[in-house]
């Protein structure tokens, strides 16, 4: 499971922007997955609350959302979104495309006091 290795890194993040900003708690944090990162929301929520235990981050709300991966279609030469690595361009129905990005785990937001 490497939802636990990327909670501790993104709370290693957490509590040194709110160090950064003087913050005493951080009470939301927003996180954008891509769909291609094989990351298992509930196992993800899970660990944070885990790894946020006796940090500034205890009890804050986890906010996800998840972001599509951008790929290049080799047959129709269109930029398209796709959700999975065996997925067709929605365009033409190619499978020759060149998948760029989709597998990030990125902090976009934090609430704080």
């Amino acid at each position: 499971m490497h939802e636990i290795s990327l909670c501790q890194s993104a709370l290693e993040l957490i509590e040194q922007q709110a160090q950064n900003h003087g913050a005493q708690r951080v009470t939301a944090v927003w996180i954008e997955i891509g769909v291609l990162s094989c990351v298992e929301e509930s196992a993800l929520a899970f660990c944070f609350e885990s790894v946020c235990r006796h940090t500034v981050a205890q009890g804050c709300q986890l906010h996800l959302s998840y972001r599509n991966a951008r790929a290049w279609c080799w047959d129709c030469s269109q930029e398209v979104a796709v959700t999975r690595h065996d997925a067709p361009c929605p365009v033409c129905s190619g499978h020759r495309l060149r998948i760029e990005g989709g597998d990030s785990l990125q902090i976009k937001q934090m609430e704080v006091e």
